[in-house]
């Protein structure tokens, strides 16, 4: 996979978990469990991201 379509698949997948995490949060009551595993995964992604940039 070339650098370009990681970063990209990268920021798909950050996008999809932020869309995840709004409807989570939205919803009485939210999972809290999920909602700090969603974010989690969202920083991972995040830093994945900046080392991207950086290479």
């Amino acid at each position: 996979m070339g650098q370009d379509a990681r970063y990209e698949a990268l920021r798909t997948k950050h996008a999809e978990i932020e869309h995840i995490l709004i409807e989570e949060e939205r919803r009485p009551p939210p999972n809290f469990d999920l909602v700090h595993e969603l974010k989690r995964k969202k920083l991972k992604i995040k830093d994945e991201l900046q080392r991207a940039v950086v290479s």
